[in-house]
């Protein structure tokens, strides 16, 4: 994971003034450079992206609305996978049906994909959102999944073309600025129990696949689903149970995965504000009463006989 991590680090740095990008004040600051695009794919890019913006729902007066951003920030195979069968779940559960985006890296792949996962274009979702939502009523569901670095956050990469590296601070410094404060935020990637102290607030709940000294498991690109993605998306959340029992849950099957493997524990995080289960429990009540079927290959399937 590290390896791809530096490797990529290294091209970018010869490219783009030999900036090395791997550097806590890259990841507050939210740094992305993207290189070799054609002018068509940015075209494309911006039709693709407006569209998903215009066909955002307006929030319902009286009615706790979740809007749903869903993105794959990385360009191995396994996060486009997990992030259009995570969108399409949350959608569901959280009753967010036309309020739902979901971004990927290699999205023209994935048909679920309105746009390709770069900070540029999550940045310009999440101010549509903002638009959209009553901030004192509304919910934000986001879930990203990627690489993640220690002290840099997760991490934003399309072959050779695009690289960027995004921290708690940086999500946190965005949606204080959007006014966003009522969110749900699970970010699937090692070291991502980062973003937990800077999303803190009453309103705020925070899962995360790692804690903040920690690798995550599952990345194969040959997966379709991380560890986390796999024990809480596919497996908990498709449950209708509250999210707390859910995440415990998600957390026990993990820890269970993790020790049959032998793999040093991931120590997934969770965190929920003293306020956060009034606007919860509204969207809870609402979620389907019958438990959906899992898709796609298990998570640990990949470690016993790895996919080509």
């Amino acid at each position: 994971m590290m390896s791809r991590l530096v490797s990529f680090a290294l091209l970018v740095s010869a490219s783009v003034s030999a900036v090395h990008a791997q550097t806590p004040e890259q990841g507050d600051n939210g740094f992305f450079a993207e290189m070799r695009r054609s002018p068509t794919w940015y075209l494309d890019q911006n039709k693709k992206l407006n569209a998903a913006i215009s066909s955002l729902q307006a929030e319902r007066p009286g009615v706790v609305d979740a809007y749903v951003v869903v993105a794959g920030l990385d360009g191995d195979a396994v996060f486009s996978r997990e992030a259009t069968a995570t969108s399409r779940l949350l959608s569901s559960r959280y009753d967010a049906a036309g309020r739902t985006v979901t971004l990927a890296v290699g999205h023209d792949d994935y048909p679920d994909a309105q746009a390709s996962a770069s900070p540029a274009n999550l940045m310009a979702v999440l101010a549509a959102v903002s638009e959209k939502m009553n901030k004192e009523e509304d919910v934000l569901v986001l879930y990203t999944t990627s690489h993640g670095g220690p002290g840099i956050g997760v991490v934003f990469k399309d072959s050779d073309k695009a690289f960027g590296v995004m921290s708690g601070n940086r999500l946190a410094e965005m949606l204080k600025e959007l006014g966003i404060k009522r969110r749900l935020v699970m970010v699937s990637a090692c070291y991502s129990g980062a973003f937990v102290d800077p999303l803190k607030s009453d309103d705020t709940v925070v899962v995360t696949a790692a804690s903040s000294d920690r690798s995550s498991f599952g990345c194969n690109p040959g997966n379709d689903w991380t560890f986390f993605g796999d024990a809480l998306i596919n497996s908990e959340l498709r449950k209708p149970v509250a999210l707390e029992a859910s995440v415990k849950a998600a957390f026990k099957t993990i820890d269970g995965w993790e020790g049959k493997y032998k793999l040093k524990p991931s120590q997934p995080q969770y965190y929920a504000g003293k306020k956060s289960n009034a606007w919860l429990d509204a969207l809870e009540k609402r979620m389907p009463k019958e438990t959906s079927a899992k898709v796609g290959r298990a998570a640990i399937d990949g470690l016993e006989a790895p996919a080509p």
